[in-house]
């Protein structure tokens, strides 16, 4: 059940000029679901990405991210190829060879090198990719090629979502309409660097490859690493910023140049759209947390404050029951490890409602009304810590009986 979250209707997500998807049905866990997509970009397209810092990343994330930094600069990446149902992770020597002959079998029926192709997979863990089933439908995704596929590309990338997520934005760079669409998928096992999630925006603004990845970095920073639903980082995250240079534009060349902040605000306005819609579809979520953390040192300690309470198991189930046990949240605040952390100066509160204040009960503050607020579907909670300027915003969701049935079960 998500919050407060509806899927996208196809009409609502834009086209951008030189990027067709395709999908298929292919089998690869549940019979008679889309669950292959195929992503192909007209020549001279330009790919950035971000990638899981888990030691134990899958295959598809080693080969990634050789092949971006492999690439001959002459060239450029014309396809990426997800599919669901089977994560390839834990699948060692194998693995990497069935991503790579994924990779080279697109590649030879587009025409271009193995190191053009991006391959991404998404769902078990420590199972055999099943590459014949991937491989023969490849074809299919190619004849399903369409330039407003992103709905239909949004579902065939779900693995435990409830709704498929996608957004788009169009806005002015100069003079220039820029297009930017995105798709992704999440509801467990989320939690950033990256947060099992997978990120694809596109747009067709002309932007160096640099600059690219500056704002793939700075989206990312302000979306996908702002949210958590279990604290786990998955073994397969992956955010793909791809800009086609279609726009009528001039190159934005580097991060300085004035057009690259509206270019990289856009950008990040559909990220944080996907991201949150992730956290809104956490597995057995009921509520929307917004936790904001003020008055820190540093930004990094701001969010660690966050992230503190944002995992906090014991936050997490009171906000299901709608219980105000608010005394837990501090201390979430307390174990986030800030050794000079003063507790007789922060300040909690509760949408708005004060709930404490210089680390104790607030003179006014009545259960009557923490419950109140509890009930809602979205809550913010907003924590100051009077030590300086920095302040970091995270969002997140309870957890309820229905996480733990549907990952107990998501085998069976």
């Amino acid at each position: 059940m998500a919050v407060n979250l509806s899927a996208p209707t196809p009409a609502s997500l834009s086209p951008v000029k030189g990027v067709v998807l395709g999908v298929a049905e292919v089998g690869i866990r549940t019979p008679g679901r889309k669950d292959l997509l195929v992503i192909r970009l007209e020549e001279g397209a330009r790919v950035a990405g971000v990638f899981t810092q888990n030691r134990f990343c899958a295959a598809p994330v080693v080969v990634a991210r050789q092949h971006l930094t492999l690439l001959d600069p002459e060239a450029s990446i014309r396809a990426l190829v997800v599919n669901t149902g089977c994560a390839n992770a834990g699948t060692g020597k194998e693995g990497i060879a069935g991503a790579r002959r994924t990779c080279s079998e697109l590649a030879r029926l587009l025409g271009c090198s193995a190191a053009q192709v991006l391959p991404f997979s998404t769902g078990v863990i420590m199972e055999p990719l099943p590459v014949e089933k991937i491989t023969a439908g490849l074809p299919a995704c190619l004849a399903n090629l369409r330039e407003d596929n992103w709905f239909a590309a949004a579902q065939a990338i779900m693995t435990t979502d409830t709704v498929p997520k996608g957004a788009s934005r169009r806005f002015t760079v100069g003079s220039a309409t820029v297009t930017i669409t995105g798709i992704a998928k999440g509801a467990g096992m989320i939690h950033p660097n990256l947060a099992t999630m997978l990120g694809f925006i596109a747009t067709d603004a002309k932007v160096s490859l640099p600059a690219l990845r500056a704002a793939a970095a700075h989206s990312a920073r302000r979306s996908f690493n702002c949210i958590t639903v279990d604290g786990d980082t998955s073994t397969n995250d992956s955010f793909m910023l791809i800009a086609t240079g279609r726009a009528d534009m001039r190159e934005l060349a580097d991060a300085k140049d004035a057009g690259h902040v509206a270019l990289a605000d856009g950008i990040s306005a559909v990220a944080v759209e996907l991201a949150q819609a992730i956290v809104r579809d956490g597995e057995g979520a009921t509520k929307f947390i917004t936790i904001r953390v003020e008055g820190g040192r540093k930004d990094e300690e701001s969010r660690r404050v966050a992230y503190a309470i944002a995992h906090s198991p014991l936050v997490k189930t009171a906000f299901f029951a709608s219980d105000p046990n608010l005394g837990r949240i501090l201390a979430a605040v307390g174990n986030a490890g800030i050794s000079d952390l003063a507790a007789d100066k922060i300040d909690l509160y509760l949408d708005e409602v004060p709930v404490a204040k210089n680390g104790g009960r607030h003179p006014g503050y009545q259960e009557a009304d923490g419950s109140r607020v509890m009930k809602k579907p979205e809550i913010t909670i907003r924590v100051v810590l009077n030590r300086g300027s920095a302040a970091a915003t995270v969002w997140t969701c309870d957890l309820s009986h229905d996480y733990v049935t549907i990952n107990a079960e998501y085998r069976t």
